[in-house]
């Protein structure tokens, strides 16, 4: 066995990216403060800031661009290059395996080629434990799909897999259970949400993957995005511009 040692990560960096930190069970604690107004329809978009800290997820929401989806045509995963050599090319474990030890609540041994065994994971959007590394999927908060759709069919191949591995920010890409991912699939909130637990901190972490890839959304999405972050009125949303 190997013994999988924690990684050090420039900040704010394209090709380098910034593990999320593991935590007990996960929790959101938004700080206290009333959100901002919704934008009223054909209200003219304030730009997104580059970066921004515990802003009120309505203001946060209202800088998302609305566009309508664009057609997915041309669309495949193999669009995005993933999963790619990770943070750290020399500990033999991909982006996927990386984000599976960065969130594990109890680590598992690393064997060769990055073989996990033992170890236990909070899978948030299901609420459940999960005790082995085989059970879980990474999934991309905002799916590579809807990434398509939102704006990313425009990017560069480079810029896409950097989306597709992305470990800057916490929660771009998740551990969660399998059977919760297979649900999910590409669907954005207008058409899936976690358990009700989760929601908040979903919709704040969508939010803020949005704006930290600056994709829009389309009318549907935005709609419900807004009614759920009327059940989160201390939310904030925190991000960082890829440039």
């Amino acid at each position: 066995m190997i013994a999988y040692l924690p990684r050090v990560v420039p900040a704010l960096a394209l090709s380098l990216f910034l593990a999320a930190p593991a935590s007990a069970v996960p929790a959101h604690t938004p700080s206290a403060g009333a959100p901002a107004a919704a934008r009223p329809a054909g209200a003219p978009l304030r730009s997104a800031p580059a970066s921004a800290a515990d802003v009120p997820l309505f203001q946060a929401l209202s800088w998302i661009e609305e566009a309508e989806e664009g057609s997915r045509e041309g669309y495949s995963r193999e669009q995005f290059k993933h999963w790619n050599r990770g943070l750290n090319p020399s500990d033999g474990c991909d982006t996927r395996k990386e984000v599976i030890l960065s969130e594990a609540l109890e680590a598992p041994e690393v064997g060769p080629k990055c073989a996990l065994t033992g170890g236990r994971w909070w899978s948030e959007y299901d609420q459940k434990w999960i005790m082995s590394a085989k059970e879980l999927d990474v999934d991309h908060m905002v799916p590579l799909a809807e990434a398509w759709d939102s704006g990313a069919a425009t990017w560069t191949a480079a810029r896409r897999e950097a989306y597709a591995n992305d470990q800057g920010a916490p929660n771009s890409l998740i551990a969660v259970s399998g059977s919760s991912n297979r649900s999910k699939s590409d669907k954005d909130p207008a058409a899936w949400m976690p358990v009700e637990a989760d929601r908040c901190k979903y919709v704040v972490d969508w939010v803020a993957d949005k704006l930290r890839w600056r994709l829009s959304a389309d009318a549907a999405e935005l709609q419900a995005l807004s009614h759920h972050a009327e059940s989160c009125p201390t939310a904030t949303v925190t991000y960082q511009q890829v440039p």
